[in-house]
């Protein structure tokens, strides 16, 4: 095990005691435990949108220390990692994995045969296992612009569950995506099929700072009516024919409604929102005749490319944080998402 001098003794570390219940605690740092780990000091933090659902009472949650998305620097290592090295600046996947698996080597390390855990990420240190696996490094370190910090948080998790969303919608060049959901997934899969060459990009929004923020990632066309209306909008826009391709970035029985409404016969959903209480009837999924593809995104091997991205200045994904707040503030964080003021709240450590 290889040690920084100045790793403290406790931390500050987010906490959900139950529903609608966040607190900041002192708790003690982790250290390194497998051979496999490294612990990471934490240049910020964040809220994501699948937090919500156990802060309001969606999941069940007892005392949970919270937070998946995460950069920061290596601080500790174990004797095994044999890739990163004290002092690297890292971004890693909200799900670990091995790199060496059968499905792993497929593409899929979101669904690693041997995948690790972490600590929660809203705080200020955190022990992630797999290392050599799940963690990539930053060219150049850790970044002194707030914006660039920000981009490279957003790929550890939305920016990369965005881009996974339009790839498994084959965005391209000549297509239409439709984008149903206008939280930070749904905005970086605006972002992503643009960037990927689609020609026409439909967001769904009926909120016009989320809206604007659309257009600003390449949003083309920015459609408020939901249902049957809404379907019958994109397919005014596709001459009567539905979307190539559809990203579902909410994970409700309404959300893959519309997606399944907008696309065309032969189209492409990708779905990455966390499903709650969705259905599929089959013959209606017969019928339709599309290709489905999603689940918990595979970022970890996206994030090569998508760091590229970011330092030539192609992206900025960042934007997706409408507000900062201390780690101290975690509670306002959750309660400005949760009432739809904020899009995403980073959280400053």
């Amino acid at each position: 095990m290889t040690t920084a001098n100045d790793i403290p003794a406790t931390m500050k570390a987010v906490v959900m005691n139950a529903p609608g219940d966040v607190t900041v605690e002192t708790i003690d740092v982790p250290r390194v435990v497998k051979p496999s780990d490294v612990v990471i000091k934490l240049a910020a933090a964040c809220v994501c949108g699948s937090d919500l659902w156990p802060y309001r009472g969606h999941e069940e949650v007892d005392h949970r220390f919270m937070g998946h998305e995460y950069v920061g620097t290596i601080v500790e290592k174990g004797d095994d990692v044999a890739t990163l090295e004290l002092g690297d600046f890292v971004i890693g996947s909200f799900m670990l994995s091995d790199g060496t698996c059968e499905i792993c080597e497929a593409g899929y390390p979101s669904r690693c045969a041997n995948a690790g855990s972490y600590t929660g990420s809203q705080a200020q240190y955190m022990r992630v296992e797999l290392a050599d696996g799940s963690l990539v490094k930053v060219p150049g370190g850790e970044p002194e612009d707030p914006e660039k910090l920000a981009d490279y948080l957003a790929a550890s998790d939305v920016l990369g569950t965005g881009w996974y969303a339009a790839v498994a919608a084959n965005a391209g060049p000549g297509k239409t995506i439709a984008v149903v959901g206008d939280g930070a997934v749904g905005l970086c899969a605006v972002l992503a099929a643009k960037t990927l060459g689609a020609e026409q990009v439909i967001a769904f929004s009926r909120h016009e700072d989320r809206a604007a923020l659309a257009r600003e990632f390449g949003a083309d066309v920015v459609i408020a009516e939901r249902g049957d209306e809404g379907a019958a909008k994109v397919k005014e826009l596709t001459n009567g024919y539905g979307a190539h391709g559809v990203c579902e970035a909410v994970g409700t029985q309404g959300s893959m409604d519309q997606a399944l409404a907008s696309v065309r016969p032969g189209g492409y959903i990708g779905f990455v929102g966390v499903s709650h209480d969705q259905t599929i009837d089959g013959l209606n999924l017969f019928f339709h005749e599309v290709h489905l593809e999603g689940g918990p995104a595979p970022v970890r091997r996206f994030l090569p490319d998508l760091i590229k991205r970011i330092q030539a200045g192609e992206i900025h994904p960042g934007k997706v944080f409408t507000k900062r707040l201390p780690l101290d503030e975690a509670a306002e964080a959750y309660k400005a998402m949760d009432e739809r003021r904020e899009i995403k709240v980073l959280l400053e450590v």
